[in-house]
């Protein structure tokens, strides 16, 4: 992903409300199989991580973008953003520049 392409969707995110909320469990392979399906969905995904996670925001971000084979957009305080491409081009929402 060039920088471009990052500056893009970070715009798109900029409008797009978290829908997963990260809590004291952590990662739970019930959360990373709901934000695998919302990707092959929507493609942008916003994840907020609750004051009572005592995880890294960075380090979910990257393992969660491990485990949907998804990229990480960005991570602002307690905010990710990940942004997977769908594999059908018919269901495609966005396109990079």
């Amino acid at each position: 992903m060039t920088t471009k392409q990052r500056a893009y969707l970070k715009g798109l995110a900029m409008n797009v409300e978290p829908i997963f909320q990260i809590g004291k469990s952590s990662l739970t392979p019930e959360l990373t199989e709901a934000v695998l399906e919302a990707l092959d969905a929507r493609e942008l995904v916003k994840i907020s991580v609750l004051k009572n996670c005592l995880d890294d925001a960075g380090q979910l971000a990257q393992m969660l973008a491990e485990r949907t084979h998804s990229q990480v957009v960005q991570v602002i305080g307690k905010k990710i953003v990940l942004y997977k491409e769908a594999k059908d081009e018919k269901k495609r929402k966005i396109v990079l520049p």
